[in-house]
């Protein structure tokens, strides 16, 4: 008897071990190479290589970066400390001295960015750094559901299901508080009424003349992309519309839709300063050409001569 019975105890020891282990691995999982190659502490934090890394970042990048991240101590100083140090300096100090944005709305802007890229690992390292850091969950989860129109469903399940996972991780209960304020019945026209509010009279002009075989997609823009995200709380409408043109401008190829959503900016009250301010805070993120056709589209909506 006694035999079995430390036979049994060793069998229920090593179950539980496996799902503790499996329980680590999973959650390791659902930060994904961002946060355990990039952020996560080193184990040899005397490497040369890190100290030199360390030593070549500005006052204002460390000062900067261990305030999202938490220390400045990762792998990736090991590994690449000459990459490491571009990359701090420049997105933690230069670009944050000439975007003069709140904290708050830089995270938001640039995870909205991330979701576009899209960049899953990226993301979920930012992500915590946004819970770090104050920024509410139901602010991110907006985000991501804003991007769903413009991104698709296909990436807005990846990044509503590592969010999830992160969530979980900080005790974040889930589901959140419901934000939807339509029904199947009026999305349609209050979705239609928030275009006319962000775009005015080129509303309606362009429904009427869009060809009857499609006339159904620009029902589907009022009812779907503006009624059922645009219309949600969580976030105010001036601050989605900002969003949409993160989006857009950081997947580049919607040169027409960056225009458009410049216009919807302006109208809603973010304007020229405001929208350069987003373009410098994601160019570490987006890089330089779509960086620069942001600003051309700037540029030819908000130096138009006046009539």
């Amino acid at each position: 008897m006694h035999k079995e019975s430390k036979i049994k105890k060793n069998q229920e020891y090593s179950r539980r071990e496996f799902f503790e282990t499996s329980s680590k691995v999973a959650l390791l999982g659902a930060f994904g190479g961002g946060f355990s190659t990039l952020f996560a502490q080193t184990q040899n934090p005397t490497n040369p290589n890190t100290q030199g890394a360390m030593m070549n970042l500005t006052n204002n990048a460390k000062a900067n970066f261990e305030k999202l991240f938490g220390n400045t101590d990762v792998p990736l100083a090991q590994t690449d400390p000459e990459f490491f140090g571009n990359y701090v300096n420049f997105a933690f100090d230069e670009v944050i001295e000439h975007s003069h944005l709140e904290l708050q709305e830089r995270l938001l802007i640039t995870l909205a960015s991330l979701v576009a890229i899209p960049a899953l690992n990226e993301y979920k390292t930012m992500l915590v750094a946004a819970l770090k850091n104050g920024v509410s969950p139901v602010a991110i989860k907006e985000v991501i559901y804003q991007a769903t129109p413009y991104v698709g469903f296909g990436k807005s399940i990846d990044f509503i299901t590592a969010t999830n996972a992160i969530f979980k991780a900080h005790n974040i209960a889930l589901p959140l508080q419901p934000q939807s304020t339509t029904t199947r019945e009026n999305r349609f026209e209050k979705g239609l009424q928030t275009q006319r509010e962000l775009f005015g009279e080129a509303i309606d002009k362009g429904n009427a003349a869009a060809p009857k075989d499609y006339k159904h997609i620009r029902s589907f823009l009022s009812a779907n992309c503006f009624g059922d995200y645009y219309t949600r709380t969580g976030i105010p409408l001036k601050f989605r519309e900002l969003l949409t043109f993160v989006y857009i401008l950081s997947m580049g190829g919607a040169d027409a839709q960056v225009k458009g959503h410049v216009s919807g900016n302006i109208r809603i009250g973010n304007d020229r300063a405001k929208l350069i301010a987003v373009v410098t805070a994601l160019v570490p993120y987006i890089g330089y050409p779509r960086s620069l056709n942001a600003l051309s589209a700037i540029d030819e909506i908000t130096l138009k001569p006046t009539k």
